[in-house]
């Protein structure tokens, strides 16, 4: 028997309910940065204070090298999430990306729950959609829709395809799906950029994306959220619950991803996510190849309880990573990128 298809919108809330209450980390498989450490600098011969954070991604001038990854929207609850998250983006000037917008495409009076510009005037905002859609009837309009409801600046198709198995309202069809990219990389007039959602993405992968027009790569590896665990929790099929178990290691380790996708496409915009915990973490994802780090259900509960609880986290974040920059004896991200200090243990 079918089951009946829950409506976007809801199943974000349950998503969200779903990641704060249960255990839905990966299991046996970590981000990979605690197999490097920094080399302390005893005599770092630059001052704290003059520690920098701005930096840039593409063609945007940035306040830090950090950006709030892809989580909701799609219901007034999560709605007021992405509120917060982009009044504090907005305020300490990270990057912000919103969840998938194919809800608010769909049924428009979801649109208002990602309309985040009143929030974040100045910063870039990312839009989302899942790039198998693309299959199941969605077109560049619809992309375009997308963007126009978050005022956004790019649009990140992000990959899903062991979620969508486990998800009981799953899409699978991913067969064919690199030339639809292609297409609509060249038919849209904001970047276009390709995401994992939590098993990475490798080198090969990346450089074939990059190569059908891919203006940015979010490699968002393992050792964070599992969405197959997620999905886990939502499916009241026996099989799938009990299969999901087989797969609570799956992925790439993030920091594996950042090294071997910057060696494959050089010179391509990329993102490191999966798993960041810390402003420690940032740091060494952006000296393993990085422009941005990524942070996405370590924010979740701040953003659920407060503005000001949030706030506080994404500064704590900052000076763990301008700590980390100051104990290498670097002062800017540029040197960062460059430092010979970051050692695999």
């Amino acid at each position: 028997m079918l089951l009946p298809e829950i409506p976007t919108g809801e199943r974000k809330i349950e998503h969200v309910r779903l990641c704060l209450e249960e255990e839905v980390g990966g299991r046996g498989v970590t981000t990979g940065f605690e197999n490097y450490r920094f080399r302390h600098a005893a005599l770092p011969e630059v001052d704290f204070d003059d520690v920098r954070l701005s930096s840039s991604f593409l063609r945007f001038t940035l306040r830090t090298p950090l950006l709030i990854s892809s989580m909701t929207g799609g219901s007034k609850a999560t709605g007021e999430i992405n509120m917060r998250l982009a009044a504090s983006a907005e305020s300490r000037g990270w990057m912000l990306g919103v969840g998938s917008i194919r809800a608010a495409v769909e049924r428009e009076e979801l649109a208002p729950t990602f309309r985040v510009r009143d929030r974040a005037p100045s910063i870039p905002v990312i839009a989302n959609l899942g790039a198998v859609q693309l299959n199941y009837g969605f077109g560049p309009d619809d992309c375009r829709r997308a963007v126009d409801i978050a005022g956004a600046d790019m649009l990140v198709l992000h990959l899903n395809g062991l979620q969508e198995v486990f998800q009981p309202e799953g899409n699978t069809r991913f067969g064919g799906l690199l030339a639809k990219i292609e297409e609509l990389c060249r038919m849209l007039e904001v970047p276009v950029g390709i995401k994992e959602v939590g098993w990475g993405i490798d080198g090969r992968t990346a450089r074939r994306l990059v190569d059908a027009g891919a203006a940015f790569i979010d490699v968002a590896g393992a050792g964070g959220t599992s969405w197959i665990q997620v999905e886990k929790y939502r499916s009241t099929d026996p099989v799938k619950r009990e299969s999901a178990e087989a797969f609570a290691g799956w992925g790439n380790p993030t920091a594996a991803c950042i090294a071997e996708v910057r060696e494959a496409v050089p010179g391509a915009a990329l993102i490191g996510s999966g798993g960041l915990n810390s402003g420690l973490d940032a740091a060494k994802a952006i000296a393993l190849g990085a422009d941005l780090a990524g942070f996405g259900r370590g924010l979740l509960g701040s953003a659920v309880s407060s503005e000001e609880e949030l706030d506080r986290k994404l500064a704590q974040v900052e000076l763990e990573l301008r700590t980390a920059m100051f104990g290498i004896g670097v002062s800017s991200v540029q040197e960062l990128k460059r430092t010979d200090r970051l050692v695999n243990i």
